[in-house]
């Protein structure tokens, strides 16, 4: 396994995972309830800071590995993930919100891992698309977890909730891209095809 700057970014990334979940569980007299939305929020974007860092390194430095590259997506659904089961639990998204993202993530990373067994994963990379659902997802998220009204007139919640619906319709637009492009090779191995 190689180690440098651009992969112990990402493992930074999963490790900051536990503690955007985590601060909301820790006793009331170590952090009023009040202290809790802003650290989760901070801890949220420095590690989808790293995120962006990471890859920025890989490239520029030439340090890209095959394990980078299965590492990456891996940290990232599992940031987006357990953020959303917290804010779900919080009441500050909706059940189906989370379901869909979630759901989705793991559909297409089961797809990608599929498609790179048959050597056809460039069928399946990253579209405009899915970047623009990610940025979404990257900045409701950190407006959803704050919670509280920003620079007094921006309502996170509600933007953070509008932010988070374009990210689920996304989401199901992005999934159903992936699927069209990956569908014939799909039906010529199931035995759809003559």
């Amino acid at each position: 396994m190689p180690f440098n700057i651009p992969i112990f970014l990402t493992w930074l990334r999963v490790a900051l995972i536990p503690l955007v979940v985590g601060v909301y569980y820790l006793p009331t007299h170590w952090l009023p309830v009040a202290d809790r939305n802003l650290a989760a929020t901070a801890v949220f974007i420095v590690a989808a800071l790293t995120d962006w860092f990471d890859g920025y390194l890989a490239r520029k430095w030439n340090q890209t590995s095959a394990f980078g590259a299965f590492l990456d997506p891996v940290a990232d659904k599992l940031m987006v993930a357990g953020a959303l089961i917290v804010l779900t639990q919080l009441g500050r998204v909706s059940g189906i919100v989370a379901f869909i993202i979630i759901g989705r993530e793991i559909t297409i990373s089961a797809l990608r891992e599929w498609m790179a067994q048959l050597g056809a994963s460039k069928s399946v990379a990253v579209s405009s698309l899915g970047k623009i659902k990610t940025t979404a997802q990257m900045i409701a998220i950190p407006m959803l977890l704050f919670h509280d009204p920003l620079f007094v007139w921006i309502d996170t919640q509600l933007w953070g909730e509008y932010l988070i619906w374009i990210a689920a319709v996304l989401t199901v637009w992005s999934m159903f891209y992936y699927l069209q492009k990956a569908w014939p090779l799909i039906k010529e191995k199931a035995g759809m095809l003559p």
